[in-house]
């Protein structure tokens, strides 16, 4: 089959994925960080995609932030030379993975725990080459991360003293709406570390939903956002941009319309992801007020009318998911669109890297 010139020449379900949108919220969020002189270091565990991730470091970020080493192998590939990995790093055959990318890029990493950081101080023994380690705080998200700011001196203490390794700062993954909270955390434990002699270089944050409060921090140098270069409903809640802001939709057809109120839609838990992240519903259909996507099963996605919302058998929808990081995921392909033009089909090239 020839490539489609036009949204109406792909076979459904796919991404599309609106380069003009998305160029605009890399240029915000870069402005934005510019603004308050702090460095930006996108997560692009969103798109995936070496294309966004040159052109993000392009407008002016450091570098970038993967979550898995497949991820940073994949970069590392495509030319992307100043990569965080905010990961716990355990076990021999990741370690050992770990070191070869470190000879080939600019390499720094997280640990929150003595156990892993014994791993990186026994792999990594170079005192000419020293691997950059962050401490991982958990300043509220209840995810990991040491829990005090005392933990986290003894730690930057142990990082400190090994051969190959160099203490680089700290890092943290805070709750949404939670910003203030987590500054006062880091400010304390800076201060610590810094009474102990300990520089403490970069004090790293993220999170999409805060990310125009990034500038109210009184100790954060580098933000981590990832979602914010698609956006979605979720972030859309929080205020973060307007539906007219997101970038990826997931182009439907109407396979069925059982009532007046219910209609299936071609994709289902495949292709959408049934994570909600609180919201009621999976998703809603752009331009149509009144029809949300509120059922998945694996192939079937239902959508339920209300008010004037129209539907017919055949028809072709664009669907706006609650959360586009996980439908990247489900994709080998997306299609980059510009207006109803498709421009370039990408292979989501880091996708299924779960290792």
């Amino acid at each position: 089959m020839p490539n489609p010139r036009t949204i109406h020449d792909i076979e459904t379900p796919a991404v599309l994925i609106d380069i003009d949108r998305a160029t605009a919220n890399i240029a915000r969020a870069q402005a934005n960080a510019d603004k308050h002189r702090l460095k930006l270091r996108p997560h692009i565990k969103t798109h995936k995609l070496p294309y966004f991730a040159r052109q993000q470091v392009d407008a002016g970020a450091v570098g970038i932030t993967c979550q898995k080493i497949g991820e940073v192998e994949v970069m590392a590939e495509a030319g992307l030379a100043d990569i965080f990995l905010p990961y716990n790093i355990l076990g021999r055959v990741k370690l050992e993975r770990l070191h070869a990318l470190h000879g080939k890029i600019t390499l720094s990493v997280t640990t929150d725990s003595a156990e892993t950081l014994a791993g990186l101080a026994a792999t990594f023994t170079d005192a000419g080459h020293r691997l950059k380690v962050l401490v991982e705080c958990d300043t509220g998200m209840g995810r990991c991360g040491v829990q005090t700011a005392a933990e986290a001196l003894e730690l930057a203490k142990g990082i400190d003293r090994a051969a190959g390794l160099s203490f680089g700062g700290l890092m943290t993954y805070p709750a949404a709406g939670r910003a203030a909270e987590a500054d006062t955390w880091l400010f304390e434990a800076r201060d610590m570390l810094k009474d102990a002699g300990l520089d403490c270089q970069t004090v790293s944050s993220g999170g999409t939903p805060d990310i125009w409060r990034s500038g109210d921090t009184k100790v954060v140098t580098e933000y981590r956002p990832g979602t914010y270069i698609y956006l979605d409903r979720y972030q859309v809640a929080k205020g973060v941009g307007g539906i007219d802001d997101c970038a990826l939709t997931v182009l439907s057809t109407v396979v069925s319309h059982p009532t007046p109120t219910r209609a299936i839609l071609d994709a289902g838990s495949k292709a959408m992801s049934s994570d909600t992240l609180g919201l009621p519903d999976f998703g809603e259909l752009v331009s149509i007020p009144g029809a949300l996507v509120t059922g998945l099963s694996e192939e079937h996605g239902t959508v339920t009318l209300s008010g004037d919302a129209k539907l017919s058998i055949g028809q072709r929808v664009r669907v706006l998911p609650d959360h586009v990081c996980v439908v990247t995921n489900l994709f080998d392909t997306v299609h980059l669109i510009s207006g109803e033009t498709v421009v370039d089909i990408l292979p989501v090239a880091a996708r299924g890297r779960l290792t």
